[in-house]
């Protein structure tokens, strides 16, 4: 239920933390993986590791921000593999940390054309497709900051919880298709993104005081719920959001 072979599936931010372990694990349990994020030699060189352990995988470089990147990234995807079996709109950014007060429009802008807009577009050129084949899985990755308030996150967090929705009501329009369409919202994971509050002693205690497990997660504990959620063993799941924060929500 758990194996990939001859599925095809699309990563976006691809190139590092949660993204480049989900390219490894579709590959390793047999998908062609098409990795993909801003630079091609980031991209080239997760492809020359999933290769390196017996995996197929290609590059495909594209800025998530940008409507031309999207559509090329879709065709050039199709152009590449015929079909995509798996989406997983993982690319996200935010350059800003503060209070709402100070977001500049331009900050704004950046965040949800990254964030929002361009997986948002990236869907649904995958998704018509899906529902003109065979169909397929959307995988959306959140974050815990799209469902409760963080300090300092406030813009990032409108983001997310758009994305929330915005995975409800593409699973509610394309079950019909067969597509099915869910969330995950990480917590605190160990990746490049949270390394301010990790390496910091007293923001890390301060960020898990609510944290029932005691601990950050690791990207490898993501990539597993995103392969068990893009599988057959998750055949009757759709418009779920998929909280995976150590019980933090609890």
């Amino acid at each position: 239920m758990f194996l990939f072979k001859g599925k095809n599936v699309l990563v976006t931010g691809g190139s590092r933390g949660i993204g480049k372990e989900i390219c490894k694990h579709f590959a390793k349990y047999g998908a062609k993986v098409i990795v993909s994020s801003r630079k091609l030699d980031a991209c080239e060189k997760v492809v020359e590791e999933i290769k390196n352990d017996g995996g197929d995988a290609i590059a495909i470089a594209a800025n998530m921000g940008k409507m031309e990147d999207v559509n090329m990234l879709a065709e050039k995807s199709f152009g590449e593999c015929g079909y995509i079996d798996v989406l997983v709109n993982n690319a996200a950014t935010n350059p800003i940390f503060g209070p709402l007060l100070n977001t500049e429009e331009k900050a704004w802008d950046k965040i949800m054309d990254v964030n929002l807009k361009g997986p948002f577009f990236l869907a649904l050129r995958i998704a018509r497709k899906m529902i003109e084949g065979r169909g397929g899985s959307v995988i959306n990755i959140a974050s815990t900051a799209g469902l409760r308030s963080w300090p300092g996150l406030g813009v990032y967090g409108i983001s997310k919880g758009a994305i929330v929705q915005m995975t409800r009501q593409m699973a509610r329009e394309w079950a019909g298709g067969n597509v099915r369409v869910n969330c995950i919202a990480p917590g605190l994971i160990d990746t490049d993104f949270s390394r301010v509050l990790i390496d910091n002693q007293a923001l890390r205690e301060e960020a898990l005081k609510t944290v029932s497990m005691n601990r950050h997660g690791v990207v490898s504990e993501i990539a597993g719920l995103t392969l068990f959620l893009a599988s057959d063993a998750a055949s009757y799941i759709t418009g779920q959001i998929i909280v995976a924060d150590g019980g933090g929500m609890c």
